[in-house]
């Protein structure tokens, strides 16, 4: 897909992961929209880190529906459509079945699942006007492999994996592709974790990024449907 004068909606996209993937698409030519649940995170001075006049960012919280709506619609009135989607806006929380409250496994299945149908569900139409494009969900290894105190977010992971592959299926021939990404250790704030030079063997952003670049450069005729990535060298 050549992106210039494209449109890109980056959801969590002002920090970890998401900023990586923001920056990588403007840099490639594309106008990018991004999200964060706070409003401090989408000021112009917070985005200037991102690198350029070409990005633009509303507060949405992806679990409240109508919230997403009118983040389509601000999208559709203030950068005439969108050709991309990447569903990165994600949280962890982590505990027992038995310790975790309800609330909590709550909040993680509606930000990473029921987060992402929403986006879809609101932003197909304007991919169609367009004549298609790319939709692409930031998984996890967590996807397919079930941990000990990860049922909140193994549940999310699988059901999102779930959801990628049948969505695929059904906008293939609206020329709208459908890929879903799946990173093991990255190096972010993420759950209690943040981003520290002791963890280098972990991925970064930026390689998370080069995996959505290439496979928005990938030809009409492919499509990487499922991607894993995972550190070369984990610790022993």
């Amino acid at each position: 897909m050549e992106l210039q004068n494209k449109v890109a909606l980056v959801t969590g996209g002002t920090k970890g992961i998401g900023k990586a993937i923001a920056k990588a698409l403007v840099h490639a030519g594309a106008s990018v929209v991004v999200t964060a649940r706070h409003e401090n995170h989408v000021r112009e001075e917070y985005l200037k880190k991102v690198g350029s006049s070409q990005v633009e960012g509303f507060s949405c919280d992806v679990r409240q529906y109508d919230q997403v709506q009118t983040l389509i619609r601000n999208v559709q009135e203030r950068c005439g459509g969108l050709d991309i989607l990447v569903n990165n806006a994600g949280i962890g929380m982590f505990g027992t079945v038995a310790e975790m409250e309800p609330a909590d496994f709550r909040a993680v299945i509606e930000t990473n699942l029921l987060g992402v149908y929403y986006c879809c569900h609101e932003a197909i139409p304007l991919l169609k006007q367009r004549g298609g494009g790319y939709i692409i969900n930031i998984s996890s290894l967590a996807g397919t492999n079930a941990h000990p105190t990860m049922a909140a977010y193994n549940a999310s992971k699988f059901g999102l994996n779930g959801f990628s592959e049948a969505l695929m299926q059904e906008v293939r021939y609206d020329n709208i592709k459908v890929s879903y990404i799946m990173p093991g250790s990255v190096n972010t704030e993420f759950g209690d974790d943040e981003p520290s030079p002791s963890k280098s063997w972990q991925l970064q952003p930026e390689d998370i990024a080069e995996v959505v670049m290439d496979l928005l450069a990938h030809p009409e005729r492919s499509l990487p449907s499922r991607v894993e990535i995972r550190p070369s060298k984990p610790r022993k």
